[in-house]
């Protein structure tokens, strides 16, 4: 399916849409027939992308604002689902975590069958370090933060968590489920961990 074929589709879904109280509203209905139709060649193992779990349908029914009881729940539900390593230990190579950080390979219909390790893509939405001069602003500057935060175990373990899984931190965030939906590996989010939390790393400069 060609992009500008998708965006003729959702552009019609929109027009189609409502206005209610300066919010656009649109047909669930609508929407997901608009999907499937947009990735009607996709491959098998895809087909399941396409289905929202019990966390992304209440945190989309709710525009990303659960009320405390269903942000509670989320919480705890997406926390159940942290794979941690074997051994314990929770920091990787900081400098592989740099790699993972600048990579967005993964997870699209050119990657596939995948040829390449997913990457991370951080700098599409954080800045890390000084030397990068490209990235997102999405989410917050991450410059110096493990300086600011410490590596005490606790600290590394939040932060391994947020990557893992942010959701068990802090439900309805728009990072995504890293760990949980096996886009990276528990190595992988080790190396990422190490990137922001090791005094060498060029983010804690």
């Amino acid at each position: 399916m060609k992009p500008i074929l998708v965006a003729v589709g959702l552009s019609a879904l929109f027009a189609t849409s409502t206005l209610s109280a300066d919010r656009l509203t649109v047909d669930p209905a609508r929407a997901e027939a608009a999907i499937k139709a947009a990735f009607r060649a996709a491959p098998p193992d895809w087909q399941s992308r396409l289905i929202p779990d019990d966390t992304l349908s209440e945190c989309s029914g709710t525009d990303n604002s659960p009320s405390a009881a269903q942000f509670e729940a989320i919480r705890k539900r997406e926390a159940a689902k942290v794979a941690y390593p074997d051994d314990g230990k929770l920091l990787g190579d900081w400098k592989k975590g740099e790699r993972l950080a600048q990579s967005g390979y993964g997870m699209r219909f050119t990657d596939y069958p995948p040829r390449n390790p997913n990457g991370g893509n951080c700098y599409a939405c954080h800045q890390l370090t000084r030397h990068e001069v490209s990235y997102g602003t999405i989410g917050p500057s991450l410059l110096g933060y493990g300086k600011a935060r410490g590596t005490t175990p606790e600290a590394v373990k939040e932060v391994y968590e947020k990557i893992y899984n942010p959701h068990a931190t802090f439900a309805c965030s728009l990072m995504p489920r890293f760990g949980t939906n096996k886009v990276l590996t528990v190595e992988q989010t080790k190396d990422l961990v190490a990137l922001l939390m090791d005094p060498a790393s060029p983010v804690n400069e």
